[in-house]
């Protein structure tokens, strides 16, 4: 299996733990680090150009896209989340490939923080594990 990861730099302190969490996933279930294509993109909007771009050049059988969206006292919080969540979904439909959501959308830094590896586990390792089942089901259904 060849997998393709997208991070945000936004809230890196964040999204570096949820890139540890999907690595150490991967490598635990059998992916070589060879089959694995990191690339960064400046924030979390910006995980849906970054996964196409894998998807178009690249050989990769599964794309997750990790990011963190903190909810701020403007409406930005919900604009990126639901062109986030579009784009994502968008991706699944036009590709032959799954795109995996590994988005946090907290309220504050703690929740943050309780799904990058604290109290709520890692949501990097639930990509991880996600993207190796959708490839599973892709390998099995294909012709």
């Amino acid at each position: 299996m060849k997998f393709g990861i997208v991070v945000s730099e936004w809230n890196s302190t964040i999204t570096d733990a949820l890139y540890k969490g999907a690595i150490a996933t991967l490598l635990k279930h059998g992916a070589k680090e060879e089959n694995i294509v990191t690339i960064g993109v400046p924030g979390s909007f910006e995980l849906t150009a970054g996964a196409r771009t894998l998807a178009k050049r690249t050989d990769v059988d599964a794309i997750i896209c990790l990011g963190c969206v903190i909810q701020g006292d403007t409406p930005h919080f919900d604009y990126v989340c639901q062109g986030v969540t579009q784009g994502i979904s968008q991706l699944n439909v036009k590709f032959k490939i799954p795109f995996i959501f590994g988005l946090l959308t907290t309220l504050n830094q703690q929740q943050a923080e309780d799904r990058a590896g604290g109290k709520h586990g890692n949501k990097g390792d639930e990509a991880a594990i996600t993207a190796i089942k959708m490839v599973e089901i892709n390998c099995r259904f294909k012709k």
